[in-house]
């Protein structure tokens, strides 16, 4: 799927959040990972309203499951009947189960395009490579996003945080803080974002993804550019602190109504 037609737009949006922030540009804090901070955050507010409604479609099927469980309890036998009386309960409620599907297909296309945004912002941003190779690219303890964290320069210089000159199996010479963080923020939001479960097989199903994406982002993390685990880390960031506000701010309500 050629994505070039939301990708460049959003290319052109870094350059240009690149550029605004040119001046903020430091030793340790470079004008590209702030670009690539604030370019985040604003994307994640672009598609707020589509998540807004997935979460709302989240949390309606939360509300629902106590009384779909009874509804296994009591038809589990009939499969035809206990069909047709979950039907009932979601137009008396007037609630969809596909209704959270749409939101997601239509913000998947738009995640993907902002991943090669930020995975190869030489193409995508600068469309310059040569450009690209001359900028600061640091941040904090990482001295070039453009590189993975365990990347060893040809003077002997890890990217990350040095850990000794003995390699480490799979990890490498350098510790993975920045992908272990993207890793754990990815648990987090995972767990915080996980649909209510109707049966055993998809609980099962909910508990190996919460903890396989986290290991696949982390390992994705410490094989891809710095930038891109920069961009996972505050994606998942917003993404948990949107998901408490909503889920508390539900709370509040229902705590009010009482």
């Amino acid at each position: 799927m050629n994505l070039d037609f939301l990708a460049i737009p959003m290319g052109m949006l870094v350059r240009f959040i690149f550029n605004m922030v040119s001046v903020l540009d430091s030793k340790y804090l470079s004008a590209y990972a702030i670009a690539i901070i604030i370019s985040t955050i604003l994307f994640k507010l672009l598609v707020l309203p589509l998540t807004l409604k997935q979460t709302k479609s989240m949390k309606k099927m939360q509300e629902l499951n106590p009384k779909i469980q009874e509804l296994q309890e009591k038809y589990g036998k009939d499969p035809q009947t206990l069909q047709r009386k979950q039907l009932e309960l979601y137009k008396e409620a007037n609630y969809s189960p596909f209704s959270g599907c749409l939101p997601l297909l239509i913000q998947f296309p738009i995640l993907i395009s902002f991943f090669y945004v930020i995975r190869t912002p030489e193409i995508y941003v600068f469309k310059d490579q040569a450009f690209f190779d001359t900028i600061n690219r640091t941040f904090l303890w990482i001295k070039d996003l453009g590189y993975p964290e365990n990347f060893i320069f040809e003077n002997g210089i890890v990217n990350g945080i040095s850990i000794g000159s003995v390699p480490v199996p799979f990890i490498g010479t350098a510790l993975p803080v920045l992908a272990a963080i993207s890793g754990l923020t990815t648990y987090l939001t995972t767990k915080m974002t996980a649909q209510p479960s109707l049966n055993e097989q998809q609980e099962s199903t909910q508990r190996t993804m919460s903890m396989m994406m986290p290991i696949m982002i982390f390992i994705f993390s410490m094989q891809f550019p710095a930038g891109l685990a920069l961009y996972w880390v505050v994606s998942n960031l917003f993404q948990f602190i949107q998901q408490f506000i909503v889920l508390n701010s539900s709370k509040n309500s229902k705590e009010e109504l009482k």
